[in-house]
């Protein structure tokens, strides 16, 4: 009598093991790539705000040595 783990059940559970397995990796992959990929939104909505206030603070760098200038009468008005 043939043992039951070489019967069409036992290969069947093998192979929804491997299929188990296999999901599960993907599963943490996916998980992994979900939180790399929400680092680097965060990092780019950080840079996008760090350039926004640079810009600012560089035009309010503009108006005041436009003002100096003038003041020193180094440019034509």
């Amino acid at each position: 009598m043939p043992a039951m783990d070489d019967g069409p059940d036992s290969i069947i559970l093998r192979y929804l093991r491997r299929i188990d397995e296999r999901l599960e990796r993907v599963d943490t992959r996916l998980e992994q790539l979900t939180h790399r990929t929400r680092v680097l939104e965060e990092t780019t909505a950080a840079l996008a705000h760090n350039v926004a206030a640079m810009s600012g603070r560089l035009g309010d760098v503009d108006v005041r040595l436009t003002r100096i200038e003038r003041r020193l009468e180094l440019v034509q008005v």
